[in-house]
């Protein structure tokens, strides 16, 4: 095989200003789509199938042959088959050897097999040079045209001119093809398309049992109090008073979550006054889910500026204005206006609302397409400094709605606090460990720890030789 070219040979004249010709093993979804970006690139495709004549959902252009003669037409074959079906193979190790074969196979479940697809093909066709790829990408993003779907290709293989064919390949797509290296990596390239959200699943289950906790809480707070003591049914407020109220104290507990694990792994830095020192695995596996808590607290945020904007046209609500109006009517009453009041519901309006429009950047800014286009201090400035910012207004926000609910006895319904103050106990813990995190002489300490300064560090032999020759010279 040649270095630097794909060594396809022509299946006719009309074939002189294309990129050469390969061929696809497999007639399935994934084999005719990626027939058809290869089409529309300037590619010349040969299709292998244990069928030719059955074969007419093919793209309009490519040929149709039996195995056998379809690997002989092309130095790059892409194998998109299951690995229950790769028996065939052995018939034509002559006419594969020596040439790029690409395994895009994944499979049902993990660790279904004890090696991968890509490593059992190897051992099957030791005469090819087999690299693992295209396996990340969907039939579906192939047929959108990347306008719909993922657009990075992973590709690992032990031969490095087999995987530069099959990158390039790739970039002639307009896909981004990433080098993972050996093809020991091939396993983990298979595994991650069976994984389900990974990431997100820590987020998710914090946030259902953290609704499901707030929600029963106010159901026994508010519903079960009134009917219990009043003998009222106030159940219609589930919907919407006790959803709001629900919504706001996940959201703002979640976004402190996301702050958290950064102030704990900088106070373990002091601790152990070194940055060489591994954190704890839960700690690890907190650190990495931190986009996807923010995510999710800006999904509460949102509901609950929804639930908020339509508290005025609810019936409730005007029923109660209604009558409230028409009692100070009747006893001829007029409610004095007090700026005080007035002051501390706009700074409540106020601060709501510069916290979520931070608490909006800051989603933004964690979408890829915005993330690649700022440099990291850009990314950092957002999402560290404004993040704080966002927590901050989001957090005096809840205070000045709370003010002095807390001082009132009638407000502890059977000894039970308000619900918002709950939403306060970690926000405020991770802004007052922010405070000292910043103070001038800690957060020298910090960043010289991130520097690589190493408070307890042994001495290195070169270091002790030298106070060795020290000593003697003395």
């Amino acid at each position: 095989m040649e270095d630097d070219c794909l060594n396809m040979s022509p299946l006719g004249l009309e074939a002189q200003d294309k990129l050469g010709t390969v061929c696809i093993f497999g007639t399935g979804d994934f084999g005719r789509s990626l027939g058809l970006r290869l089409l529309q690139a300037g590619y010349l495709v040969v299709y292998g199938s244990r069928n030719p004549e059955n074969s007419s959902l093919l793209p309009k252009g490519a040929k149709v042959l039996s195995h056998k003669e379809a690997a002989e037409y092309s130095q790059v074959i892409f194998l998109a088959v299951h690995r229950e079906h790769y028996d065939f193979l052995s018939d034509i190790s002559n006419q594969v050897e020596g040439k790029v074969l690409v395994d895009i196979s994944n499979n049902l479940k993990k660790n279904q097999y004890s090696e991968s697809n890509a490593e059992y093909l190897s051992k099957l066709m030791p005469n090819a040079n087999v690299v693992k790829g295209f396996n990340t990408v969907s039939a579906w993003a192939l047929q959108s045209g990347n306008l719909d779907g993922s657009r990075q290709v992973s590709v690992c293989g032990n031969d490095y001119k087999s995987k530069r064919i099959v990158m390039e390949i790739a970039q002639h797509l307009g896909l981004i093809a990433l080098d993972y290296g050996s093809l020991r990596a091939a396993n983990e390239l298979e595994s991650y398309p069976l994984q389900l959200f990974p990431l997100w699943r820590l987020p998710l289950c914090i946030a259902t049992c953290l609704t499901a906790a707030f929600f029963c809480y106010c159901v026994i707070r508010d519903v079960v109090y009134a009917y219990a003591t009043e003998g009222k049914d106030v159940s219609f407020r589930i919907l919407i008073s006790l959803a709001n109220q629900v919504f706001p104290v996940v959201s703002l507990i979640m976004l402190a979550l996301c702050y958290l694990p950064g102030v704990i792994a900088a106070f373990l830095q002091l601790y152990n006054g070194t940055k060489y020192k591994r954190f704890p695995e839960w700690l690890d596996k907190w650190m990495l889910c931190r986009k996807q808590l923010g995510l999710v607290a800006l999904g509460f945020a949102f509901l609950h500026v929804l639930y908020s904007l339509i508290i005025p046209v609810r019936y409730y609500v005007r029923h109660k204005q209604n009558s409230y109006l028409a009692k100070q009517i009747k006893n001829n009453e007029t409610i004095i206006f007090q700026k005080f009041y007035a002051w501390r519901n706009d700074s409540y309006l106020s601060a709501g609302i510069l916290g979520f429009g931070f608490y909006l950047l800051l989603g933004i800014t964690s979408l890829p397409s915005v993330s690649n286009a700022v440099n990291w201090r850009e990314f950092r400035f957002v999402q560290s400094k404004l993040g704080y910012v966002t927590l901050l207004l989001c957090t005096l926000h809840t205070f000045l709605y709370g003010w002095d609910m807390f001082c009132h006895a009638h407000n502890y319904r059977w000894f039970l606090p308000p619900t918002y103050m709950f939403s306060l106990i970690v926000p405020c813990i991770v802004l007052i460990l922010k405070v000292i995190l910043v103070i001038p002489c800690v957060d020298t300490a910090v960043m010289r720890i991130r520097q690589g300064f190493e408070r307890h560090a042994e001495k290195t032999p070169y270091a002790k030789k030298a106070s060795i020759r020290g000593t003697l010279a003395l």
